[in-house]
């Protein structure tokens, strides 16, 4: 086929994954009528329909599912080259440090690995991010990139990729009287103080990991304030208020005496990679490529 765009290719993976227009504009940082443009043009070179989409989804063909199987390792492989080649002229070498908060979880961590086998010559130092304070780590220079959980919208951060999108889950003593339902909705937050992160942590993202009111109006009370993850699970399960976690977190951090209940009605919890806008080493982009590849 000749004339084929690379570009084409990686925006049907994305939509492969995402199975969703806009969601996979914001991976590529292009508009929704980009995505539907390139797979128009890549439908066109092939000349068999890839994606359906309604009103109501977005799904694989047979004929989409069967490309996706095949161009998975391929497009991989050629990345990889790519990268490896790039890396090689400019140089990948040295400390990566990476700040995270709560814990590195398995994605993560088989990002590293794969950094790490692709350029033995740069050691990534791992770095626990307060609770509190996301996003200051990176400003001050302390770490080069971070995992963090979304919302970012610092004019002087660049975010991406973004991943692990999963439902919200709340932590809860096991004594608390929602404790032991298998699902709660949105609406029963109203029932629960929620602990808070604590300043300096911006108001915007303080009201996204513990919002104020329920998506129907109904007021949530204020639970305590808190500087880490730790401090925050154990005021839960002392029963002194619940805690929403992302699902990566509440997976890691089982404990008999806490219970982590999925919530049906909230946003889905995201994780991002952030870097800052005004620089960046050959060893951050190229970290971001590898966490691109690896984690979903």
């Amino acid at each position: 086929m000749s004339g084929m765009d690379l570009r084409e290719l990686e925006c049907f993976l994305v939509l492969a994954e995402e199975l969703h227009f806009g969601r996979a504009g914001e991976r590529l940082y292009v508009s929704q009528s980009r995505v539907s443009q390139l797979l128009r043009s890549l439908e066109g070179r092939i000349g068999a329909r890839l994606v359906e989409r309604t009103s109501r989804r977005v799904a694989l063909t047979p004929a989409g599912e069967r490309f996706r199987t095949a161009l998975r390792p391929a497009y991989d492989g050629l990345r990889a080259t790519v990268e490896d080649a790039r890396a090689a002229a400019r140089g990948v070498e040295g400390v990566l440090r990476l700040g995270f908060q709560g814990t590195a979880d398995g994605g993560v961590t088989e990002a590293i690995a794969a950094f790490q086998d692709r350029f033995p010559a740069c050691a990534v130092e791992i770095v626990e991010i307060p609770f509190s304070d996301p996003f200051g780590a990176v400003l001050r220079g302390e770490v080069d990139t971070a995992v963090v959980l979304l919302p970012v919208a610092e004019p002087a951060l660049v975010v991406g990729p973004v991943f692990s999108r999963q439902r919200q889950t709340l932590a809860l003593s096991v004594q608390h009287a929602l404790a032991g339902r298998p699902e709660l909705s949105a609406e029963d937050l109203a029932d629960c103080p929620l602990v808070t992160p604590a300043a300096p942590a911006p108001a915007y993202w303080r009201e996204a990991q513990a919002p104020t009111t329920t998506p129907g109006g109904r007021p949530i009370p204020p639970g305590p304030s808190v500087t880490t993850l730790q401090e925050g699970l154990t005021l839960t399960a002392a029963n002194r208020a619940g805690m929403l976690l992302c699902g990566p977190t509440a997976d890691y951090h089982g404990r008999r005496d806490v219970a982590f209940v999925p919530v049906a009605g909230l946003p889905e919890s995201e994780l991002g990679l952030i870097r800052r806008r005004d620089g960046g080493s050959e060893r951050v982009r190229v970290f971001a490529e590898v966490v691109a590849g690896v984690v979903r």
